[in-house]
């Protein structure tokens, strides 16, 4: 094992001891396609935010089938508190259709077939396979994770795609739906992007950005 593993490894360890309950997406769904609708709406948007705005959406339309004829104003009461909600709204009409032309009405579960669904990259992707269909293929990056991981001088990068190499290359596959949701726990908890609260930190006698002497 390699310096590089090892110390991911102690990383993990930690965080997973201190937030146990939080590997999982926070996002509320009950089918792949209710992932798929909450993580589309969730880019630029708090978790908490989509989790107020999709109870009703998918009571009104639960499926993808569901979606095929409507325009994507029809969505609008549901979705008009979340950032981009036209362009989301759009998008996700969209999958629905090419969902049901092109997979059979189910989500697909395969990362090159989901980033083919308008407005699906690779974070999304990565958060359907882990939490829906329990495979790990990537590591979704979002901003928690770029700042914890810059922080923790594990990769200095603000590129998304070129972190999610990187992390890949030393975190053991098993472990990659963990490390996504363990670093958004620490981003949230304490090492936010405006402020490191180092003092309340975990990893603050690991981390080589640690204030704490």
């Amino acid at each position: 094992m390699s310096g590089a593993e090892k110390e991911i490894t102690l990383i993990l360890s930690k965080l997973k001891r201190r937030y146990p309950e939080e590997m999982k997406t926070s996002l509320s769904y009950s089918t792949p396609w209710e992932l798929l609708v909450a993580t589309i709406l969730s880019a630029q948007t708090t978790d908490a935010q989509v989790d107020k705005a999709t109870p009703k959406l998918f009571k009104k339309y639960p499926n993808p089938s569901s979606f095929v004829n409507l325009r994507p104003s029809q969505l609008y009461p549901y979705t008009k508190s979340i950032n981009i909600y036209r362009n989301k709204s759009k998008n996700i009409i969209n999958s629905a259709r090419m969902i049901e032309a092109e997979f059979g009405g189910k989500v697909p579960d395969r990362v090159e077939e989901l980033i083919k669904l308008p407005g699906v990259g690779r974070k999304t992707a990565n958060v359907v396979m882990a939490n829906a269909f329990a495979k790990n293929e990537g590591i979704a990056i979002d901003t928690h994770c770029i700042t914890v991981a810059n922080r923790l001088f594990l990769y200095k990068t603000q590129n998304p795609s070129k972190l999610e190499e990187k992390l890949m290359k030393i975190i053991p596959k098993k472990e990659w739906g963990n490390a996504t949701h363990l670093f958004i726990a620490l981003g949230r908890d304490t090492c936010t992007s405006r402020r490191a609260h180092c003092e309340r930190c975990v990893l603050n006698r690991i981390c080589p950005s640690s204030s704490v002497e």
